[in-house]
């Protein structure tokens, strides 16, 4: 509560005049007290010396209270007339004492806006869910009275839905506050999503008794929309008033970390998911990392049957080129060519299925479904073969070439294994059939077998190579040659 100067008051330039003007129109002395007896001022005539004095109760002996908010600041002594002098002083005083509430609280407000503001422009700069959190209780605790905080998260991924401490500020205690949902009296602000005040934390039933000694507190939930992330608790180890100001600003403090916590957490996970991402996209296709990460119900890497093109590329007589060099400069020129190769596999919206030596599979139109994939397959085919050729490496330009097979067709495709280790791959004849036109293109050829023909042969030059008889096939194939 503001305080009023009663001494201040009376000084006042145009008051003291007032009230000296009034008494040489009224005839009638009076002594201004303050609250203690003690004379202030005088105006006229001392009173009679047999009028009594009073500290703090209202006397009718002449002696008369000047009140703020009903409560005695002052006496004014004299005869009858000084009643009208008591009550001027305590209608002036109660004015006085709003003006100086109402500044008062306009600095608060303001010292409030301030911190709010001050609390955006440092979260921004967070980026971790725990430093949020810190923040969030050092910065309560610059408005609000407290020897202990915390601020708890609600754990979904366990049965018993439990808050647990992120971050908190006072005496530490190991191990940590675990609350099950709806136990204690954070448990059940979780549950209510109504934020508390208990000034007598002993006599309430609720209470789950921890290491720390607790007279007072402040409970608010985290809350998002229609759902609560977990409580925020401000606490006095000695009993401390704690008011409607003091929850309204915890309620806001705990608004703006529930908000902040969640771009933590959904920045975090952005961060896992990239991390992730990068180190899946070494091993496999960005179209199956994309199908892994995006599919929540993991049904897009079943197997199921789908129309797809194959593209086999293999290195003639590898065995032979291998024995130039020694390994490790060999495998240094191998990755050098699968980079390329690689990458002109994905432009064309392929996914490389695997690597078997120097070999490389590859799948146009699975898992994501691709138009054309015929057409796509065979741009594939002919900028790899175009590419060995204009490599920046000569070793390579000279030791490697590849043949090429690319069948068509329905397959099963999809993640096929045990339940510890599972491939993505596909199974049918038209995987054979590619496997088997790769081992029979010669270096810098690209064979493709007749569905693939009939899809494309009016987008490519092609020339007849041949027939082949194919295991469980009653007729022999027809295989072509791309002429690029």
């Amino acid at each position: 509560m503001s305080q009023i100067n009663l001494e201040k008051l009376v000084s006042k330039k145009d008051l003291f005049s007032l009230l000296k003007g009034l008494i040489n129109v009224l005839g009638s002395p009076i002594e201004i007290q303050g609250k203690e007896g003690k004379t202030i001022t005088s105006f006229g005539d001392q009173p009679d010396a047999n009028v009594q004095t009073h500290s703090n109760v209202i006397s009718t002996n002449n002696t008369y209270p000047i009140k703020l908010n009903d409560i005695a600041i002052g006496w004014v002594k004299g005869d009858q007339p000084a009643h009208v002098f008591s009550e001027l002083l305590s209608y002036l005083a109660n004015k006085e004492f709003e003006k100086k509430s109402l500044a008062s609280d306009m600095l608060d407000k303001y010292r409030e806006i301030n911190l709010l503001y001050d609390i955006a422009d440092k979260i921004a700069a967070c980026t971790e869910v725990k430093d949020v959190a810190q923040l969030i209780i050092d910065e309560a605790r610059q408005l609000i009275n407290a020897t202990s905080a915390s601020l708890m998260l609600l754990n979904n991924n366990n049965t018993l839905n439990t808050l647990e401490i992120l971050s908190a500020y006072g005496e530490e205690c190991i191990p940590k506050t675990i609350l099950q949902l709806g136990e204690g009296i954070a448990g059940n602000v979780a549950v209510t999503g109504v934020a508390e005040i208990v000034n007598d934390v002993a006599s309430d039933p609720r209470f789950v008794k921890g290491h720390n000694a607790v007279s007072s507190l402040l409970c608010a939930p985290l809350r998002l929309k229609d759902r609560i992330l977990g409580v925020m608790n401000l606490s006095s180890r000695s009993p401390y008033p704690y008011s409607a100001r003091d929850l309204k600003l915890l309620s806001i403090f705990a608004s703006q970390a529930a908000s902040s916590i969640e771009n933590a957490i959904l920045y975090e996970n952005r961060m896992k998911t990239e991390n992730i991402k990068a180190h899946l996209q070494r091993y496999v296709s960005p179209q199956i990392v994309s199908s892994i990460l995006e599919d929540f119900g993991g049904n897009s890497l079943n197997p199921s049957k789908k129309k797809i093109s194959i593209l086999f590329s293999d290195i003639r007589n590898f065995s032979a080129v291998c024995e130039k060099l020694a390994p490790e400069k060999i495998v240094t020129y191998l990755n050098e060519y699968f980079s390329h190769m690689v990458e002109i596999i994905f432009e064309h919206q392929g996914t490389v299925n695997k690597f078997v030596g120097d070999m490389i599979v590859a799948f146009f139109g699975a898992p994501f479904h691709c138009d054309n994939n015929e057409t796509q397959a065979i741009k594939s085919a002919i900028k790899m073969q175009q590419c060995i050729k204009k490599t920046g490496s000569s070793w390579i330009r000279d030791n490697f070439t590849t043949g090429i097979g690319i069948t068509a067709g329905e397959v099963v495709v999809g993640n096929i294994g045990s339940p510890r280790h599972m491939d993505y791959t596909a199974i049918g004849d038209e995987v054979n059939i590619a496997d088997r036109l790769q081992s029979l293109a010669k270096g810098g050829q690209i064979l493709v077998e007749h569905n693939v023909y009939h899809a494309t042969k009016n987008i490519f030059e092609f020339e007849k190579f041949g027939k082949i008889t194919v295991k469980g096939k009653e007729k022999p194939i027809d295989i072509f040659n791309v002429i690029y």
